[in-house]
């Protein structure tokens, strides 16, 4: 299955993320489905059922030892004209050290994780169809500032991909696992 280890927005940081994006939502880009925003902490690829348990069991000694922390969605910004995203500020030095014992933890479990890049705190909202530019996306955006929350759980996330052969079609998410900051 394809996992990815992430941090979930509680459902009030979501609404207000939608009612930020209401005035430059338009058909230009291809949005992403709300009940798929988080932010990635280590993504995993292909991990094979046999990993399963003892990967659980790191991803859970890895979110024992991490305190809950504080976060909001905070400005935006984009990978080029890729990607527009939503930022974070907050507790984002206990997020990259969550990140950073997710990554471990995939990789001593034996999961062939891509090469260790320094995390950086983003939840993508939309992808740029053909060639739109996102500057104009992110500047009118930029003064975003979401209400803090707790965050208190690191999840496991499967990322079903679309099969449909469908225009639009999104991948679904669901999650396979969750474990409480802290223990």
């Amino acid at each position: 299955m394809r996992l990815f280890a992430a941090v979930l927005p509680p459902p009030e940081a979501v609404a207000e993320l939608r009612r930020a994006l209401e005035p430059v939502r338009d058909t230009r880009l291809r949005w992403t489905g709300e009940d798929g925003w988080h932010f990635t902490l280590a993504f995993m690829g292909e991990v094979g059922d046999a990993l399963l348990p003892d990967l659980h069991a790191r991803l859970e000694r890895a979110a024992h030892r991490t305190d809950p922390f504080t976060l909001r969605l905070h400005g935006f910004g984009r990978f080029g004209d890729r990607a527009l995203w939503a930022g974070a500020a907050g507790g984002i030095d206990t997020m990259r050290m969550l990140a950073e014992r997710a990554d471990a933890a995939a990789r001593r479990a034996g999961v062939p994780m891509e090469s260790h890049r320094r995390y950086t705190a983003h939840l993508t909202v939309a992808r740029s169809a053909g060639g739109t530019g996102l500057r104009p996306y992110a500047e009118a955006l930029a003064g975003f500032e979401g209400t803090p929350w707790q965050v208190t759980e690191l999840s496991l996330v499967r990322s079903n991909l679309p099969t449909g052969g469908v225009p639009g079609e999104r991948p679904r998410y669901e999650v396979a696992g969750a474990w409480p900051l802290g223990g």
